[in-house]
């Protein structure tokens, strides 16, 4: 076999091997509790604890293939400021998005 054909093969087969039957059938973020849990796990280290808490409860919405989760905002009358927003892949887990609106 020619070195460069083998190489290609060694580094092909690992990359297809870890997908391979590793997946659950209804994705990795099957649900909505899943889908905030992980997006309160992104938020913490970058918004901070503190922050993250005043905006629970955090909600999670599907579409498609991607969850959306975002803050509440607590306001009497005129609100100032805004939430968190995360998107992340329903079916590998990924975070496809991160920002706080204003």
């Amino acid at each position: 076999m020619k070195p460069l054909l083998a190489a290609t093969l060694l580094l092909a087969v690992p990359a297809f091997a870890q997908d391979v039957g590793n997946r659950p059938p209804n994705g990795f973020v099957p649900d909505s509790q899943t889908a905030v849990t992980i997006a309160r796990a992104v938020l913490i280290p970058i918004y901070g604890q503190k922050t993250v808490q005043y905006e629970e409860p955090f909600t999670a919405k599907r579409q498609g293939d991607v969850w959306i989760v975002s803050g509440t905002l607590h306001c009497a009358g005129i609100c100032v400021g805004g939430t968190a927003e995360v998107k992340l892949s329903a079916t590998d887990g990924h975070i496809l998005h991160v920002m706080h609106h204003k």
